[in-house]
């Protein structure tokens, strides 16, 4: 759970989510964030539930999740049976933000159980608390995310539950503000953001490199933080962006081939 404290999470907004997400919010709609992995779909989320107050309560959703993990459990507590709400009823009672992180990995039972929720009811009915229903508490939100380029017909939301939320669509950032984001987000220097930025933009290039995935404004970071911490370019380009990519040796030496080309710190040694 992420509560409001301190600053307000960065984030760098790349069109109008900011502005759609807070009057999905503030008009009681449920979102949808749909974008590639490490795109800013959960920093989106905290950001914004810092700028509206409200306490985020984030669930990694997975194949063995019911509606239990998110609905709450009798459980033994000192030789005595209690309940413990889980995070979609916590949500529901104390008015935060409920956020289903990769929620078409769920299974259906769990999906379901949101849905009376996401419709103008705004009610969570718990049937092992006797059938008790709560209504949603003021600053309720509802938000889930997906990566579509991982979407198949058996892992896929349903129209019913599509057509209840409010769809945002989050892509890479333009190159002028992924640098800035680069910069802000590791500390680094423009050259380094720089050279990084268009080394994702070679790798995203590729039509067919045999990557299932690409590089993310996510590696971009977490490269550029290995650099602020002592590595070389290459070193962290390897570790923080091909290494997490691909296993495959041949597609491995491809982007390091690529990592050397746009290693600005490299272009005295390679002349």
């Amino acid at each position: 759970m992420v509560t409001p404290a301190g600053g307000v999470p960065y984030y760098q907004p790349v069109g109008r989510e900011v502005e759609i997400f807070r009057a999905a919010h503030e008009s009681r709609l449920p979102v949808m964030l749909k974008g590639p992995t490490g795109s800013g779909k959960t920093r989106l989320v905290e950001h914004m539930a810092h700028r509206l107050g409200v306490a985020v309560f984030t669930v990694s959703c997975h194949e063995d999740m019911t509606a239990s993990d998110l609905l709450g459990r009798y459980v033994l507590q000192g030789g005595d049976t209690v309940w413990v709400d889980g995070p979609l009823t916590r949500a529901v009672r104390e008015g935060g933000i409920c956020y289903l992180d990769e929620v078409v990995e769920a299974r259906q039972d769990a999906v379901v159980a949101i849905h009376s929720l996401a419709d103008h009811r705004r009610e969570l009915s718990i049937e092992r608390l006797g059938g008790t229903t709560l209504r949603a508490a003021e600053g309720f939100g509802l938000v889930v995310s997906f990566n579509p380029g991982y979407q198949s017909v058996l892992k896929d939301l349903k129209p019913s539950t599509r057509q209840r939320l409010v769809s945002i669509e989050l892509g890479f950032p333009a190159p002028e503000i992924e640098r800035a984001i680069v910069r802000e987000e590791a500390g680094v220097g423009d050259d380094v953001a720089d050279d990084l930025v268009r080394l994702a933009g070679a790798i995203r290039g590729i039509a067919e490199g045999g990557l299932r995935e690409v590089a993310s404004t996510r590696t971009l970071v977490a490269a550029a933080t290995l650099v602020r911490a002592g590595l070389g370019f290459e070193e962290a380009a390897l570790s923080a962006i091909a290494g997490p990519l691909t296993d495959d040796a041949v597609i491995r030496d491809g982007l390091l081939r690529m990592i050397r080309t746009y290693d600005g710190t490299d272009v005295a040694a390679r002349r």
